[in-house]
């Protein structure tokens, strides 16, 4: 009867684990899905700001045209990329789109009207708003992101993780070409 008893014991015990290890992977799962809702939020806010700033500048720098053309066309290849939902598809094409804005803002100091129009200047300053906020979620969600990864390959989660079908989760990088832009250091000109 002991025998049984003690069996049964080890029994409850191990389903008990095994339940705390599924909840656990399930609320870190459900915090990179709420962190990657957050990069999706402010993701729109600056594909949609980007028209605004575009015809703005337009005004001020017609012959421009290429610039303009490769930021619109940054920014379709972007929202094509949330649509996928992959964060490494995404982070790519954030970085090209942050490369085209970043020539597209250099244009103001070639053009000092359009350096001066309020309407630029406002839309900079919410642009630059919108690219603190999705840095800070990028971090977000790469922190959750690497909490998750690292519970699922803790023992004894890993013996789980594959069986309920928690697989890796993919970093949500900004690409090769926006890190070497980024490394770069900012160029400070007194005129």
């Amino acid at each position: 009867m002991s025998l049984v008893l003690i069996l049964l014991i080890v029994a409850v015990v191990l389903v008990l684990v095994v339940i705390g290890i599924y909840n656990r992977l399930v609320a870190l799962k459900q915090n990179c899905n709420q962190a990657f809702a957050d990069i999706d939020v402010q993701l729109k806010q600056r594909h949609d700001l980007i028209p605004n700033l575009v015809e703005t500048v337009k005004g001020y720098a017609a012959h421009e045209a290429g610039t303009l053309e490769a930021v619109i066309k940054a920014r379709n290849a972007a929202v094509t990329a949330e649509r996928t939902g992959d964060p490494s598809a995404m982070g790519a094409a954030e970085g090209v789109l942050g490369a085209a804005l970043g020539r597209l803002i250099a244009l103001a100091e070639a053009y000092p009207d359009l350096k001066a129009n309020t309407n630029f200047q406002q839309l900079q300053a919410e642009l630059s708003d919108i690219e603190n906020k999705l840095a800070a979620a990028r971090r977000f969600f790469n922190n959750a992101v690497g909490e998750y990864n690292t519970g699922r390959e803790q023992f004894p989660a890993v013996v789980f993780a594959n069986m309920f079908g928690f697989g890796p989760r993919v970093f949500f990088d900004v690409g090769e070409d926006q890190r070497a832009t980024l490394d770069q250091a900012p160029q400070v000109k007194f005129n």
